[in-house]
């Protein structure tokens, strides 16, 4: 995918008010290559739920990427599991990354096809599901609809299915934020963002992308009727989570 996209120079030139960050058409046009260059293991991320999905996936059931934006975990999924009448759907909210989803997803030949919806995440059905993907996406939820999603999840998820949770994690140790803050930007400058690129950045999500600790995740997690749940990846301030219905 990133060798398709544009640049991203979104946030190249100083602005006056610096709005909220949307998943909007500027955004979908860029976007490969803004992910590979913010977030730190982004490719192993998305190769790893490919990965864990064909561990993971049932015959006749369902695999959801939720917050799919382009399809990458979705294809990654399509692309691994082989599995007899098994779904790949990925949904999202945004018209924009659905539109340039399905563009790339044309493209690309995999075991399974895969439908991408728009729609709500606080209103579509999930049932029958083997492995429900939220890939940086929980982030973005209001934090107050988080937990009612996840039980959503849990419910829908089929016996030994599997929810795979990546986030943007928060710390409770001033220390420790200001040293994952600095090494993120470091990462960032080092893929080629400009200081004014990442302040203007920052600013945008600040609203937007409230991120949470670990612990609060875990508990929310518990809540909602996973008794456990493994770390399987972290990068930085970047962690995702296997947790497996039993």
């Amino acid at each position: 995918m990133a060798s398709r996209s544009k640049r991203d120079h979104i946030y190249a030139s100083p602005r006056d008010r610096v709005g909220d960050f949307a998943f909007d058409e500027q955004v979908a046009q860029v976007f490969p290559d803004m992910i590979n260059r913010s977030v730190p293991g982004y490719a192993t991320l998305i190769n790893m739920i490919g990965v864990l999905g064909a561990q993971y996936a049932q015959p006749d059931s369902r695999c959801y990427d939720l917050g799919c934006s382009l399809g990458a975990a979705a294809l990654a999924m399509a692309g691994s599991i082989d599995q007899p009448d098994c779904r790949v759907i990925g949904i999202d909210s945004s018209a924009a990354m659905l539109d340039a989803g399905r563009r790339y997803i044309a493209a690309v030949e995999t075991r399974l096809p895969v439908e991408l919806l728009c729609g709500d995440l606080q209103e579509i059905e999930i049932a029958k599901a083997s492995v429900v993907v939220l890939n940086l996406t929980l982030q973005f939820i209001d934090p107050t609809r988080r937990q009612p999603l996840l039980r959503r999840i849990f419910d829908g998820l089929l016996p030994g299915g599997a929810l795979i949770l990546s986030e943007k994690i928060a710390f409770e140790s001033a220390t420790d934020r200001q040293l994952l803050t600095n090494l993120h930007h470091g990462f960032k400058k080092a893929n080629g963002y400009s200081e004014l690129e990442i302040a203007q950045k920052r600013s945008a999500l600040e609203k937007v992308l409230i991120p949470e600790t670990l612990e609060v995740h875990r508990e929310r997690l518990g809540s909602a009727g996973f008794a456990s749940c493994t770390i399987w990846f972290q990068c930085l301030n970047f962690v995702s989570l296997v947790c497996v219905k039993r």
